[in-house]
């Protein structure tokens, strides 16, 4: 089975619709978030390994989808939706949950 075939049209769409950051948007949010006072992380380091994994999905067209880059985007979406009301309006909240949100790709003040 072709790795295109492993995941769903739903899958896709989805995924794309709870990460609503761009993949500049989320760069910049792991580069920012990594960066601490004595030491900031190589840009391509930058941020937990499911925002850098999101990241390298977000280039990639839905043909070059692997069944790992599938079970991440399943991941983040089963993390959006249970912790964002279905609706995904923009709701503020603590700045840890946003920021958690945040490092996978979602931030939940910016409109749908």
């Amino acid at each position: 089975m072709a790795a295109s075939e492993r995941i769903s049209a739903e899958l896709w769409d989805e995924f794309h619709t709870v990460v609503n950051m761009t993949s500049r948007e989320l760069q910049e949010w792991l580069s920012t978030e990594a960066a601490g006072e004595r030491t900031e992380e190589v840009p391509d380091r930058a941020g937990p390994p499911t925002g850098r994994h999101v990241l390298e999905i977000l280039g990639k067209r839905r043909t070059d989808i692997t069944e790992d880059d599938a079970r991440v985007m399943r991941r983040v979406v089963e993390i959006v939706r249970t912790q964002r009301d279905p609706e995904l309006e923009p709701k503020a909240g603590d700045a840890n949950w946003r920021h958690g949100l945040m490092n996978v790709g979602h931030d939940p003040l910016k409109p749908a």
